[in-house]
């Protein structure tokens, strides 16, 4: 019996992300980008976020020129249609759409023709090339702030190109920077994953999130909760998750 004891106590101490409550970037909308591909999987993802701690989604499908051309005529329809199935599956849990940018060609034009998709009717979420940064890019930031949005930038740790000192200065610019939880565990490589380590030392993440596409993103969730970084990330540190609910 004591050891039966022991093990609840054990259970009871996991972490999980209940402390940041609100996942803010990722791909569960289904059939409208390279993330859950149909409801089913929609949903599949969505329990293990839940399992997770997570008590609010906000969905980001990509809207890029080339590859993914999403409205919010589209985005809209496919968060229907998972709310849809949320209910014949009796899941409780908020979840709100908007998307996440890709800074090409046509994302200037979408910040001054207000045609942005945003988290909370305020903040743009975008990325970047894996490549080069965009010539224009503080100017586009500059942009957005005097519109009255408040930028992010998707997963700055992924552009391998960007020194710790150059995402600072970005943040001081007022971007502010959202990590994928998982970059942490090595899950995009090493280069990546020193950066992120990198950005939590410096007291540069202002939001986490799962990115999530598929069940070896939700895996490496997970998992990323035995990580002292993602541990530090979750006890006392200023993320800003929790405005969002």
């Amino acid at each position: 019996m004591f050891n039966f004891f022991k093990k609840k106590e054990s259970q009871t101490n996991t972490p999980d992300y209940s402390s940041i409550a609100v996942d803010m970037h990722s791909h569960v909308l289904p059939g409208i980008d390279d993330g859950a591909q149909n409801p089913q999987e929609s949903i599949f993802l969505i329990r293990r976020m839940m399992e997770l701690g997570i008590r609010k989604i906000i969905a980001t499908p990509h809207i890029m020129a080339d590859y993914y051309r999403n409205t919010a005529e589209s985005i809209n329809g496919a968060l229907e249609v998972l709310k849809e199935e949320l209910a014949k599956e009796n899941i409780d849990i908020p979840v709100e759409a908007a998307a996440e940018h890709y800074f090409d060609e046509t994302f200037e034009d979408r910040v001054n023709e207000g045609r942005l998709m945003l988290i909370k009717g305020k903040y743009v979420l975008f990325e970047l090339s894996f490549i080069s940064p965009p010539p224009n890019m503080l100017a586009v930031i500059q942009r957005m702030i005097a519109l009255g949005h408040k930028p992010i930038l998707a997963h700055p740790e992924r552009y391998t190109y960007m020194e710790i000192e150059e995402l600072r200065g970005l943040r001081e610019w007022g971007c502010a920077l959202q990590l994928n939880t998982i970059s942490l565990t090595g899950y995009y490589g090493k280069t990546t994953k020193a950066l992120a380590e990198a950005l939590v030392d410096n007291n540069l993440v202002d939001f986490i999130s799962s990115d999530m596409h598929h069940p070896k993103h939700a895996e490496a969730l997970q998992h990323a909760l035995r990580l002292s970084h993602v541990k530090k990330l979750l006890s006392g540190y200023p993320l800003k998750n929790i405005k969002l609910l």
